[in-house]
């Protein structure tokens, strides 16, 4: 129908044209008549062709004509398309299409058209644009836009619930009627959803449950030209189940059974019950109740928000001894479930529940806490204040020792007897401290005697009531001065006083003069406060420049106690404004605790007996230097001067001319006592040469005995050289062992301990085995 109403509309434009040339003809002037130019048009037929035409090439797009009539006219098309998709015929104007047009590639082409003069190429009209339309025709399929779609709805949704919307989309004229009309419909899963033809995908079904089935892939078909077997193309549309708060909690076992000790602690965990929820995590808000029991003032259960557990916990001390085991029966529910989508089965879910206590060890229980006593200070008669008391919770029902481990102040001013016995050692005196706290604690008595390990504590607090033991003083004022010309009347300073008991509750402190024949009266404030004024005025600064002026101060108290203090007043020159000019300086007052008195005397005592101790030492050493050293010693210095030297030959350790000097001269020294015997040589073998060597080392061995200033001298290197005529011979130890010589040198005892070693060494007989 389409393509008679299209042909019918291009022979009537046809048949206008050819009658508007007609009317036009006649009005044409001849060219021998005028030589006027005359305005030329261009005639042809608005140009129209089908896409994808199914005939040989080429096809007759339309024809263009001028109103010049010329016989060497020539037509020529121009444009991006010209002479090559499109031609046209020369002489008689019609344009042909030489390709197949694509309507969905390009619509319509624009072209110039031109009328020349063949034989010089002139133009015979002005050039004209034109337009070919392309004609669609439906050949193309709808195509949706992804191949897959995802949508999502809640389950339980009522009928008609939106779920998601698919697109397609048809090349073809959207102008022309039925070409580019998509319907869908549901090839796959329409008996849970329906869509529309704007492709909607909505529910169909009211019962769609997400714990039957999370999860639907449904097949959804488009196509074009409806009434039609037209071609269609599908798509894949996955719709998930949202999650509802539709199902209640199921405990996942009947009964539960929990065993623990007797001496958890307050909130600690029992157990835990489980349920289970179908519903997501987000949907899960279980609720634990007691159903049956009398014990919910005993435990109580909290769902945990991650795992949606029940854990039980207690809520105040068991106690094995009194029950063994608990029975309760607890429900589930959720409160946040939609009733709407209620479904059968139940709103909760109940399960037993049953706790067995376990026997433990405990440690004692004192019968009350804290302890509170209370006493009077200085109070000698009082030596109990009561006692404390613990017993076992246990079956065995074991003894009881106390004992004191923590005090404050720190010290032993209140002890606990084995029994709990609080007792006093000495009275307590409030103003040392006004409570005293210490703490207790109770341990069981084993059956082999032993104590338990375990062990409970009490709190004992003794308050020391006041006793009126303690004078008021004085707070004495920053140096109160007077002028000596002061009148009658004049308040010198205003005193107060401080008591070291509790205020009496009768009244303030009062004040008097201890004597009323001074130039100073006293008049009471009766705020713990007087003032001290001029009583006659006038005071002579060359009787007295410094008045002490004695103040009694009683503290009304039971038995009322006073004290005598005494206020030092300076009498001072003023000015006539009664500003002081000068003043006397008076000593300071410093006093001493008794804490630094007695620091003071035992640092004193430390000096005396450092003092002492190191006049002894001396008096040590001098006795050690007149008697010598000890053999201790003596062996601790032969052992460090163990060079031997070089013997006769080594004339580079010591001076030999010194020695040789005192040989040749025939000096002889002074006789120097030694604390050590002289030698006794052997008789018959004695020379000069050797009694004056022997000198010589006497002399040389007690210079270093008595004098200790100096460094020891090196007496072995002395014992190196020989001299002449030694009987001694070599006193080196390379030879001593091998020599066969008969000498007896038992003389070497009588030299002292310096000499023992050596009297030991050659004195021995040769078959002495000697061990170093």
């Amino acid at each position: 129908m389409d393509h008679i109403i299209l042909l019918f509309l291009l022979l009537f434009a046809l048949a206008f044209a050819d009658r508007d040339s007609q009317k036009k003809t006649p009005n044409l002037p001849s060219n021998n008549a005028s030589h006027k130019r005359v305005r030329r048009d261009w005639i042809w037929n608005q140009m129209h062709i089908k896409e994808e035409i199914d005939a040989p090439l080429p096809h007759h797009v339309g024809k263009i004509t001028s109103s010049v009539r010329n016989n060497n006219a020539k037509y020529i098309i121009e444009g991006e398309y010209a002479n090559t998709i499109f031609k046209v015929e020369e002489t008689s104007g019609d344009v042909y299409a030489f390709e197949r047009l694509d309507r969905e590639k390009k619509a319509e082409y624009e072209l110039t058209a031109l009328i020349i003069d063949r034989r010089n190429n002139q133009s015979l009209e002005p050039p004209s644009k034109f337009i070919i339309k392309v004609y669609d025709i439906n050949d193309n399929v709808p195509v949706f836009v992804q191949k897959v779609f995802n949508g999502s709805v809640p389950e339980m949704s009522p009928v008609g619930t939106s779920v998601t919307k698919v697109t397609a989309v048809d090349a073809d004229d959207p102008t022309v009627s039925g070409h580019a009309t998509v319907t869908y419909q549901v090839i796959k899963g329409d008996e849970y959803f329906t869509i529309d033809d704007s492709g909607v995908i909505s529910t169909t079904r009211p019962d769609l449950d997400r714990e039957t089935q999370s999860t639907y892939e449904i097949i959804v078909k488009a196509k074009d030209a409806p009434g039609t077997s037209g071609d269609s193309s599908t798509a894949t549309v996955i719709i998930t189940l949202s999650d509802i708060n539709d199902n209640f909690p199921v405990f996942k076992h009947p009964s539960f059974h929990f065993k623990v000790p007797e001496n958890i602690s307050v909130g600690g965990e029992v157990g835990r019950v489980k349920v289970e929820d179908v519903d997501e995590p987000q949907h899960r808000n279980t609720k634990y109740s007691f159903v049956r029991g009398d014990y919910r003032d005993t435990f109580e259960i909290v769902a945990n928000p991650y795992t949606n557990e029940g854990i039980i916990r207690p809520k105040k001390p068991l106690d094995f001894e009194k029950v063994a085991e608990y029975r309760f029966d607890i429900e589930a529910t959720d409160p946040t479930v939609d009733l709407r989508y209620f479904k059968a089965g139940g709103s909760r879910s109940i399960s037993t529940v049953t706790i067995e206590v376990t026997d433990v060890d405990e440690p004692p229980v004192f019968t009350k806490l804290p302890y509170e006593f209370k006493v009077k200070e200085n109070d000698p008669d009082v030596r109990t204040l009561g006692s404390v008391w613990a017993h076992d919770p246990d079956a065995a029902k074991r003894k009881i020792r106390f004992i004191r481990r923590r005090a404050s102040p720190n010290g032993d001013y209140i002890r606990v007897s084995d029994t709990g016995i609080i007792q006093l050692p000495k009275p307590l005196d409030r103003e040392f401290s006004s409570s005293y706290n210490i703490t207790v604690a109770a341990q069981e008595i084993l059956e082999d005697g032993r104590l338990s390990d375990r062990e409970s504590h009490a709190q004992v607090h003794v308050i020391v009531a006041d006793e009126n033991d303690n004078a008021p003083e004085l707070v004495y004022p920053e140096e109160p001065r007077v002028c000596e010309n002061a009148a009658p009347g004049k308040v010198i300073v205003r005193i107060s006083a401080t008591d070291k008991d509790e205020l009496s509750p009768r009244g303030f402190f009062k004040f008097s003069l201890a004597a009323e024949d001074s130039n100073f009266s006293l008049i009471e404030n009766y705020d713990n406060t007087a003032n001290i004024t001029v009583k006659y005025g006038q005071f002579n600064r060359e009787l007295a420049k410094i008045h002490y002026l004695p103040v009694i101060i009683s503290d009304n108290g039971e038995p009322e106690l006073s004290s005598t203090n005494t206020l030092v007043i300076s009498v001072c020159k003023c000015n006539e404004k009664g500003n002081f000019t000068f003043c006397e300086e008076r000593a300071k007052q410093v006093g001493v605790s008794i804490q630094a008195l007695v620091a003071i005397f035992i640092c004193i005592f430390t000096i005396i007996v450092l003092a002492m101790l190191l006049l002894l030492r001396k008096r040590h050493k001098k006795d050690l230097s007149g008697l010598g050293r000890s053999v201790a010693e003596i062996h601790e210095q032969l052992v460090r001067y163990d060079e031997e030297g070089g013997g006769e030959m080594d004339t580079t350790s010591y001076d030999v001319s010194v020695l040789n000097s005192v040989r040749k001269n025939g000096m002889k020294p002074e006789a120097v006592p030694s604390p050590y015997a002289q030698v006794q040589k052997p008789p018959g073998n004695v020379t000069s040469g050797a009694g004056e060597m022997e000198t010589m080392i006497e002399e040389k061995k007690n210079e270093a005995d008595n004098d200790r200033d100096l460094l020891p001298y090196d007496t072995l290197h002395i014992y190196g050289y020989e001299g002449a005529e030694s009987i001694a011979e070599s006193l080196s130890s390379l030879q001593s062992g091998s020599s066969d010589s008969d000498i007896d040198y038992d003389f070497l005892n009588d030299w002292g301990p310096r000499f023992k070693m050596l009297a030991e060494l050659y004195g021995s007989e040769p078959s002495e085995d000697f061990v170093y």
